[in-house]
């Protein structure tokens, strides 16, 4: 009986991690519902090797840059409840909590443009976002089946912005701007994709590329070009691409 065991007990352990790597890179289909949608579009993210809990969110605007509406956004950051809550400014608990993290996605909530009460552009309980464009956090390779509400045969382009928490490398580092609670729970900033989509080339698969980073501290929308300080941050994700249905 005892070799018995011995036998099956690793053959349990190892059918236990094969379903939680499935489970890893399994693709789950997330779909969401904008306001006056008019034409559908699938948006496919495949995950890179630095993939690890990021935030992010993704929109649609003009080719002169005016934001036109939101497709989707993580659930903590649309509700502005985290994973774990904040007791007092840089103390956290183990548990979910209401937190402002003005760092998380700031160049997506400033194209947003809705200040919550305390003056900062990421969601608030009193601004967040409607839940038909939210989901619970992905935890690996995912679809969204979405739709925008821009019409016509004008070109448009979707964005794309994401961002791990504490993702520190050489450049960003702990104490780059000290004392700053918001830039320390972000580290390497938020990086933004976008692509231009033309509605006439329905056949086409667009592929998202990054275009520059948001800022440090969530201070402002700038978007800043220069991506030579980023690493495991353009690691996050593999590929995003977007297709007309």
């Amino acid at each position: 009986m005892k070799l018995s065991l011995l036998k099956i007990i690793p053959l349990i352990i190892l059918l236990s991690c094969a379903s939680q790597r499935g489970m890893e890179t399994e693709t789950i289909t997330i779909r969401t519902s904008p306001e006056n949608a008019v034409r559908e579009l699938e948006i496919e993210f495949q995950k890179g090797k630095a993939f690890n809990h990021p935030s992010f969110a993704v929109w649609t605007e003009d080719l002169e840059g005016n934001y036109i509406e939101t497709l989707y956004v993580t659930g903590y950051v649309a509700k502005g409840r985290f994973g774990f809550g904040e007791i007092e400014p840089g103390k956290w608990k183990s548990e979910p909590g209401h937190v402002r993290r003005p760092a998380t996605l700031p160049y997506w909530a400033h194209k947003r443009n809705i200040q919550a009460p305390d003056g900062l552009f990421i969601p608030s309980p009193e601004t967040e976002v409607p839940d038909a464009l939210t989901s619970a956090t992905p935890r690996s390779n995912f679809t969204l089946e979405t739709a925008t509400s821009f019409a016509g045969g004008k070109k448009f382009r979707i964005l794309f912005e994401i961002n791990q928490p504490w993702d520190a490398n050489e450049f960003w580092t702990n104490n780059k701007f000290e004392g700053d609670i918001n830039y320390f729970g972000s580290l390497q900033p938020a990086l933004v994709y976008a692509v231009t989509v033309d509605p006439k080339n329905r056949d086409a698969e667009y592929h998202l590329n990054p275009i520059g980073h948001s800022h440090p501290t969530g201070a402002n929308g700038v978007l800043f070009t220069d991506l030579t300080t980023l690493t495991t941050a353009k690691e996050i994700a593999h590929k995003i691409i977007v297709r007309l249905k």
